[in-house]
């Protein structure tokens, strides 16, 4: 039975997330992608024109995700926006935890991806908010930590329950910000 070309295009995208994720996207191929699909490297590039344009689709949800929480923090007095911002990042990074390993992995290509452009600037706001939008270098400092801790966690491949991990990453980073920590 033929692969409607939608399901295809999603078959795809999700092998491409799979194999990015565990090898890398400078260690996959086109070729790479279209085995594990079992179609050919031209029935790829029908549906994308290059490997860089499936890493566009792939990480676009991502950047529109964390500029969404941004708009959401922007208007939080700080007593909430701190716990609002630790949630929402925790929340972000396991929805798209397969996308931050690919982040993680080849860290200086993806950062620098087109589709994250609005990424720094954003991360820059949010870790503004984690700090509790205060220049006081330790709260600055805490808040890059968490910033990294959980990208990093969520890069790993950690073996706990997601809704333990939640609730321990938000915990624990509530606690080095040094709010409540539930």
């Amino acid at each position: 039975m033929a692969r409607s070309a939608s399901a295809l295009r999603g078959q795809i995208l999700e092998a491409a997330l799979d194999l990015f994720a565990a090898g890398g996207y400078r260690g996959t191929s086109l070729h790479d992608i279209a085995v594990r699909v079992g179609c050919s490297k031209a029935s790829l590039l029908y549906h994308f024109t290059s490997k860089d344009a499936i890493l566009t689709e792939l990480l676009a949800p991502a950047g529109e995700a964390l500029a969404a929480l941004d708009a959401e923090l922007d208007g939080l007095p700080d007593d909430r926006a701190v716990t609002a911002a630790v949630t929402g990042y925790v929340d972000l990074a396991l929805r798209f935890r397969r996308e931050v390993k690919v982040l993680f992995q080849d860290v200086n290509e993806t950062t620098a991806h087109p589709a994250l452009a609005c990424v720094p600037e954003l991360a820059d706001r949010l870790t503004a908010t984690l700090a509790g939008r205060s220049t006081e270098p330790k709260r600055l400092v805490t808040a890059y930590m968490v910033l990294g801790a959980v990208f990093v966690t969520c890069a790993s491949d950690v073996d706990v329950p997601a809704d333990t991990l939640r609730e321990e990453l938000i915990r624990g980073a509530l606690r080095t910000l040094g709010g409540p920590s539930r």
